[in-house]
């Protein structure tokens, strides 16, 4: 049976007690921690969120790889040596923001302070943006909320476009990359990943399904590791 990855995504979490959440998280079984940034243009809702000094501060709760996540418009050579000094083992771009010559020197700068590099597919930002860099990266990471099934507030659901997105990425990576991970972020929870991961993805980045389950975290991890597994099961990956 497949193992599906579990991603704790820290987009909503109680930063005063960030570092006992990932310990807590990571007991509980999650296999990534997923530190979401953000400077003051994407993801308007969480600008100047996390960092280098988050990573650093919960590096030494932690010996799962650890992931910066980062909402920007521009990355340089000393981000990159910041957040590799701090511990981070991936650096996750959006794609759409990092095309061309600029996404050449990011990779090899992230090759040379040892971290494996990503990028992610924003909402309604089109596949064919990674047709050239997926050769290259070691995550495709489809965001696929939108404006479909949302309370207005930071709890989205699905747009009507993720699925068959999910299965034209997995198409993607297949030929031309098995190595890179695909995983898909945003609005999952227990009673609505089954369709997604009938799409066969390797990770699967959760936030509030974990940190705002009611019963707590560790409640929070086993319950999405449950669904996970039966889903994989129910469809033999």
């Amino acid at each position: 049976m497949k193992h599906i990855k579990m991603a704790a995504g820290l987009a909503h979490v109680d930063y005063g007690h960030i570092a006992d959440l990932v310990a807590e998280a990571d007991a509980a079984g999650v296999d990534y921690i997923h530190s979401d940034a953000a400077d003051m243009h994407d993801l308007k809702n969480m600008q100047l969120m996390g960092g280098h000094q988050i990573i650093e501060g919960i590096r030494p709760y932690t010996k799962k790889d650890i992931e910066c996540h980062i909402y920007t418009r521009d990355c340089d050579r000393l981000f990159i040596e910041k957040i590799a000094a701090a511990g981070c083992n991936m650096l996750i771009l959006p794609a759409e923001h990092f095309l061309g010559a600029p996404l050449a020197y990011i990779i090899n700068y992230c090759r040379e302070f040892g971290m494996k590099i990503g990028l992610t597919l924003g909402c309604y930002t089109p596949l064919c943006f990674v047709d050239e860099a997926i050769y290259d990266i070691d995550r495709l990471q489809l965001v696929v909320h939108g404006v479909d099934d949302t309370d207005g507030k930071d709890n989205w659901g699905w747009r009507r476009s993720a699925v068959d997105l999910i299965r034209r990425s997995r198409e993607m990576v297949d030929a031309k990359n098995p190595k890179c991970e695909l995983a898909i972020d945003g609005g999952l929870r227990v009673d609505n990943m089954d369709a997604a991961i009938a799409c066969n993805p390797d990770v699967i980045v959760l936030s509030s399904a974990i940190f705002k389950d009611r019963e707590g975290i560790t409640a929070g991890v086993k319950k999405c590791r449950k669904a996970i597994d039966e889903a994989v099961m129910k469809y033999q990956l």
